[in-house]
């Protein structure tokens, strides 16, 4: 007998339907029957004919022919909303699709696996698996090393030795001993009260992350969980059942309690979770939808699902991808600006950066080089002011080598950092089979992260401080003899102006928030944490700078590209001609003014999927095999080739490099 399942006001309905020929109309009805069945006012309405509603599915939103029959509108166990006319929505209504999931409309399961062993997992890895790419499954080494720590646990139980998080309470509580009877219980209070975040959900991407992480941390087999359960918290993943995690609540000492306490109690049935399928629902419903049981906790398995820092390390992983991105791409943006504003590029001279040898300082300058060199890419821009009476350039684009360098270096720094912790064992206590016993430390503590990731908003922070000094020379007349604001018929068009504005205002919220959030400790759980790392704001708000410096860079990608039409017919270097014919491809020369936001937006979506990096790079690695001796080491900021060949636009052989 197909079962459906109901959300109306805030209340979630399971609804049995006998016959398949029955309508989408009916199923409202019913569920509005048994809503006011349950509600001693009968929910406001007189009876069910008195209720006006519209019914749509969860997944998609679509709305749904309320004369449809339901064998054809709908699978069994299918979510839908039935969405009652008139109602406000309430301010803490959990909506059906969490922000970003229009990312998911299209979502299909994969069909590939990553195979997890506690060591080898990348942040590139780590970002795909929140996207979805891939399924998980533990390699034999690992499932090993899982079932002989669990045997220490089961040990510990069976002889009833007082061992903290086992056989006693926690924190304050180290050193009251749990009967035997009550161990069970003990774990699923626990997660239960240390369920306590506040804020927004994680988006799917970022829960599923968080979700992947932990999964890889307890293949490390240090952490006492038994096989069993970690093959149903991997089957949750793999079937994208995702806990509501608020994103706020950490401390980042003793880890991520609230956090990874909010996705472990989706994982016991308790609290909300999110599908593709059902859309916010009550756990066990979503878990029933896909086949899947609550996990029962066993002793110890409460507190090795919720100790660590895997919400900093796995937020961090997103912060340093997306930094490593934008820092790619920010050399070409800055060099199509340095062609517009008719630079130089002796400041990029191989000499000058060799008698400062950081190494990414090197690799910008060879990029620029790369991108401008007019014998190897005649440039018409270029040739036009050959023998100007100008020495040097401005600062922001003289220095680019100087200051975009040090910020790919910090993100090299950085992301040593985090693959060393997504790879690391943050439990406490740590289970060690070999020696037969479990020891308390304080690999919880998330300063590493917290202090990576407070540098790594500094450091990224500067490709927006500089790229709006830019915009300003692309705007101001004075400074790049084009029109003012980059418009024609200035005054009855503003052009840029605002754009700008805009740009100033992101990089002026950006030196609030590089404020480190790790020069911060407050005591916790009456004095026995009394050092914390405030790692949980440092990673979320190094995702804000990351983003902002984003969008600064995609409004100054759109006034270079402006700035280009006054310059016509003259065209630039051939790579950063393929820039330009991308960023036209979305968003159309500037005639005069009309609603910028969405070209903003446009821009910045084609710098987030890197999509100026595929146009330009592989102009830049042609340029690198025929200009440096293999023997030269490149730089750990530049992308390998076989990335390239695998993802980047193919040059054709008949072009003129």
């Amino acid at each position: 007998m197909p079962r459906y399942t109901a959300h109306v006001r805030g209340e979630w309905l399971a609804v049995p339907c006998r016959d398949a020929q029955l309508t989408v109309g009916w199923l409202g009805r019913e569920a509005v029957r048994r809503y006011i069945k349950n509600k001693p006012d009968n929910g406001g309405f007189a009876s069910v004919d008195d209720a006006r509603f519209l019914v749509r599915r969860c997944k998609g939103l679509g709305l749904l022919d309320n004369e449809d029959p339901l064998e054809l509108a709908l699978e069994d166990n299918e979510f839908v909303e039935v969405v009652i006319e008139g109602d406000a929505m309430s301010p803490d209504f959990i909506p059906s699709q969490p922000e970003g999931v229009y990312l998911y409309s299209k979502y299909r399961e994969p069909e590939k696996y990553i195979a997890l062993d506690g060591n080898s997992l990348t942040t590139e890895d780590l970002v795909s698996l929140g996207k979805g790419h891939y399924k998980i499954k533990l390699t034999p080494t690992a499932e090993k090393r899982v079932q002989k720590s669990r045997e220490v646990i089961d040990r510990i139980v069976e002889e009833k030795t007082v061992v903290y998080g086992i056989t006693t309470g926690f924190g304050k509580f180290a050193r009251t001993v749990i009967p035997v009877s009550k161990l069970e219980e003990l774990q699923f209070n626990l997660v239960r009260s240390h369920s306590s975040g506040v804020g927004k959900p994680l988006i799917p991407e970022r829960c599923r992350m968080l979700l992947a992480l932990r999964i890889n941390v307890l293949a490390k087999g240090y952490s006492g969980i038994s096989l069993e359960t970690l093959k149903q918290v991997i089957e949750v993943f793999n079937a994208s059942c995702l806990p509501y995690v608020p994103e706020k609540g950490t401390v980042g000492a003793s880890g991520d309690l609230a956090p990874l306490s909010h996705l472990a109690l989706g994982l016991i049935g308790e609290g909300k979770m999110w599908s593709p399928k059902s859309g916010w629902a009550d756990a066990k419903y979503v878990l029933a939808a896909h086949g899947l049981k609550p996990i029962v906790l066993k002793p110890k398995e409460g507190l090795a699902l919720i100790n660590g820092t895997q919400m900093i390390t796995s937020l961090g992983s997103e912060a340093v991808e997306r930094a490593s991105a934008i820092a790619r791409q920010a050399d070409i943006v800055a060099a199509l600006t340095l062609e517009v504003l008719k630079g130089t590029t002796k400041a990029f001279d191989t000499d000058i950066h060799a008698v400062r040898p950081h190494r990414g300082q090197v690799e910008v300058a060879f990029r620029f080089r790369s991108l401008l060199d007019s014998d190897h890419h005649p440039s018409e821009i270029a040739e036009s002011h050959r023998f100007c009476d100008r020495v040097q350039d401005a600062y922001t684009l003289r220095c680019c080598p100087q200051v975009h360098g040090v910020v790919n270096d910090t993100i090299a720094f950085v992301k040593n950092i985090i693959t060393t912790e997504i790879n690391s064992a943050t439990d406490n206590p740590m289970v060690f089979a070999n020696r037969g016993e479990t020891i308390s430390g304080g690999n919880f503590h998330g300063e590493y992260s917290a202090k990576a990731l407070d540098y790594l908003a500094i450091g990224v922070h500067e490709l927006a401080a500089i790229s709006e000094r830019r915009i300003e020379r692309l705007c101001n007349p004075s400074l790049s003899e084009l029109p003012a604001f980059l418009v024609a018929e200035g005054g009855l068009n503003s052009g840029f102006m605002i754009a700008h504005c805009t740009a100033a205002a992101l990089v002026s919220e950006n030196k609030a928030l590089c404020h480190p959030s790790s020069v911060d400790s407050l005591s916790t759980s009456a004095a026995t944490e009394d050092h914390v790392s405030m790692g949980g704001w440092a990673a979320r708000k190094a995702l804000r700078v990351i983003e902002h410096v984003e969008q600064v860079l995609a409004i100054e990608l759109l006034a270079a590209c402006q700035g280009i039409e006054f310059l016509r017919p003259l065209k630039t270097t051939t790579p950063l001609e393929k820039v330009y014919d991308l960023v036209r491809s979305v968003v159309r020369p500037w005639i005069k003014d009309r609603f910028m936001a969405p070209d903003i937006e446009a821009a910045h979506r084609l710098l987030v999927e890197q999509k100026v990096w595929e146009v330009a790079a592989p102009y830049i690695e042609k340029y690198r095999m025929e200009h440096i001796p293999e023997s030269r080491p490149v730089s750990p900021t530049a992308f390998s080739l076989e990335f390239l060949h695998k993802n980047s636009t193919k040059i054709p052989e008949s072009e003129d490099l």
